[in-house]
């Protein structure tokens, strides 16, 4: 199911642009993640293009080194200067400072990350942790539920953000572009 993963994330051409000038971008233990991937997933299964409806483009990555917003802001204008020709908007997010911000965003607590994959691991709801990087002549997809319930449809909540009012609105917003998705009560 992996192969075909990549084959479906990789039809979206921002994707493998994005993937293509990976070396370009110098993101410290970097990831192509979120929407881009299972949203490009999600369409093709739909028929649609896999570019469709997707809104942003993220991108992970974990630096302790500086977590100022305007170390953020300043690997954001990079990313964009090396991506500025796709006509698309591309986020970069450093993983090392989301405890930071997130509680007054969000209003809950969020605990210090270790590393991008960490963050990967709590998007709200399972089938959405995906992550993507190149690796030698091949890719790196880490995936920690698999990618089976992406395919699936299934929407449940992550039990490692158990925010069920933020689960709730977010399925909400993907089913409605995506009706055959199922919203599944309880924890994933």
């Amino acid at each position: 199911m992996q192969t075909r993963f990549l084959q479906d994330i990789l039809s979206n051409r921002h994707n493998r642009t994005i993937l293509d000038r990976w070396e370009r971008l110098a993101l410290p233990d970097g990831w192509l993640v979120a929407g881009c991937l299972f949203q490009s997933v999600w369409n093709r299964c739909s028929g649609l293009p896999a570019e469709a409806q997707i809104k942003d483009y993220d991108l992970f990555y974990f630096d302790d080194g500086d977590l100022s917003a305007e170390a953020e802001a300043g690997v954001q204008a990079h990313v964009a200067h090396v991506l500025s020709d796709l006509d698309i908007t591309v986020e970069a997010k450093n993983q090392a400072r989301v405890h930071t911000w997130y509680p007054e965003w969000f209003g809950h607590p969020y605990p210090a990350l270790r590393s991008a994959c960490d963050g990967i691991d709590r998007f709200l709801v399972p089938a959405t942790c995906v992550g993507v990087r190149p690796a030698g002549d091949g890719f790196n997809v880490y995936a920690p539920h698999g990618v089976a319930q992406v395919y699936e449809g299934r929407l449940s909540l992550n039990p490692l953000i158990p925010h069920k009012a933020l689960f709730e609105a977010k399925a909400r917003s993907y089913q409605s572009r995506w009706p055959w998705l199922r919203i599944e009560e309880g924890v994933g």
